[in-house]
């Protein structure tokens, strides 16, 4: 597994698997811009029969074009709060933003550079004006890819 998306809805904490994660430090013009994109997996294998995850079994989120101070991402942390930097894509017609995102990144005990990502998101599920609190982990281990002879 790549990691996990929790999000922390008042009727019940949604999980999403993550299926593939990207991260990394575009240098351009003279400046350093982060890219994120994590895209869950769209397995329900795992979730409830009544639950508000089967609407939207599947998420991404994204960070792109983010201002950063160096390519350097472990042992940093960037609060990205303004939507232009953002977006959602819930793989249907409803809209969601996040907010309030916290983006921590260090080297696990393997060497790999690990993401600790917490915010907010609209409440997609049910439409109120409510603001829900997620949380995401995931590494961008590299995939070993075998090619036989």
């Amino acid at each position: 597994m790549k990691g996990i998306l929790k999000i922390y809805h008042p009727e019940e904490t949604l999980k999403y698997h993550l299926k593939n994660t990207y991260c990394k430090a575009v240098y351009l013009n003279s400046e350093n811009f982060l890219e994120v994109e994590i895209i869950s997996d769209d397995d329900l294998d795992h979730v409830e029969d009544d639950s508000l995850q089967y609407q939207f079994p599947q998420i991404a989120f994204n960070i792109s074009e983010f201002p950063i101070d160096s390519k350097k991402l472990a042992g940093k942390t960037f609060e990205v709060n303004e939507e232009v930097y953002t977006d959602v894509d819930l793989f249907d017609d409803e809209e969601a933003y996040i907010s309030d995102n916290s983006l921590k990144f260090e080297n696990d005990e393997n060497g790999e550079l690990t993401l600790f990502w917490k915010g907010n998101i609209t409440d997609f599920y049910t439409g109120t004006e409510e603001l829900i609190p997620f949380k995401l982990k995931c590494h961008f281990k590299a995939d070993e890819i075998e090619i036989e002879d």
